[in-house]
């Protein structure tokens, strides 16, 4: 559906997920993921004082790598990660409201769907790709059937428990990427190990892109 979307996909399909992040820390915190190879990353907007950190990693890193926000509800909202120079929309519902108001913004937009009904929902009202959540819910046999009716052109982007663990086994059943969230980041974690993490979560995601 985005090309813009399917450019980063391309570069590395995955989305850090810095739910916690300070304003004091966010900026260490992106540059340990940037040497890494991550290019997006989301601030949950029930983080502590999300919109200063999207301000402060939009500002450091510019085109250089995707910033936004997620858990993202509302119009206003989004019109708040954008006044930030957020450029990335990440919502855990299909709120056809929010996704509006992210087009409009010209702004990546992706919605959360728990079932295939709410997935045709949020590409038909026009979001850049959609965002299976909870997939601790969503087992990649259930995937596998989404894929096959959901077209090819839309990214679905398993998020909620990934790990390299499980990563290959969503990515068969037809993921084009995935969000990471605790088996990344979580407050408190030194830089050392969030870039250890990081390697090791991109070097998965590296051997599942090679084997196309």
């Amino acid at each position: 559906m985005s090309s813009a979307l399917d450019e980063y996909l391309d570069d590395l399909p995955l989305i850090a997920i810095l739910r916690g992040i300070t304003p004091e820390d966010c900026v260490a915190v992106t540059e340990a993921l940037f040497a890494a190879g991550f290019r997006m990353v989301e601030v949950p907007l029930n983080s502590p004082q999300a919109l200063p950190s999207i301000k402060r990693i939009a500002h450091q890193f510019g085109d250089r790598m995707l910033v936004g926000a997620g858990t993202v509800l509302t119009p206003d909202q989004v019109r708040q990660v954008h006044e930030s120079g957020g450029r990335l929309i990440v919502a855990p519902n299909t709120n056809l409201p929010v996704i509006q108001a992210g087009i409009e913004a010209a702004m990546i937009t992706i919605p959360g769907a728990a079932t295939p009904t709410e997935a045709f929902a949020g590409i038909h009202a026009g979001a850049s790709g959609v965002k299976v959540f909870p997939a601790e819910a969503i087992a990649p046999q259930v995937l596998a059937s989404w894929r096959a009716v959901i077209p090819d052109t839309v990214p679905l982007l398993p998020v909620g428990g990934i790990d390299s663990h499980n990563m290959a086994d969503y990515w068969q059943a037809g993921a084009a990427g995935f969000g990471l969230g605790s088996a990344l980041y979580k407050p408190g974690k030194s830089l050392g190990d969030i870039s250890a993490s990081a390697t090791k979560l991109v070097w998965s995601a590296t051997s599942l892109t090679k084997t196309i």
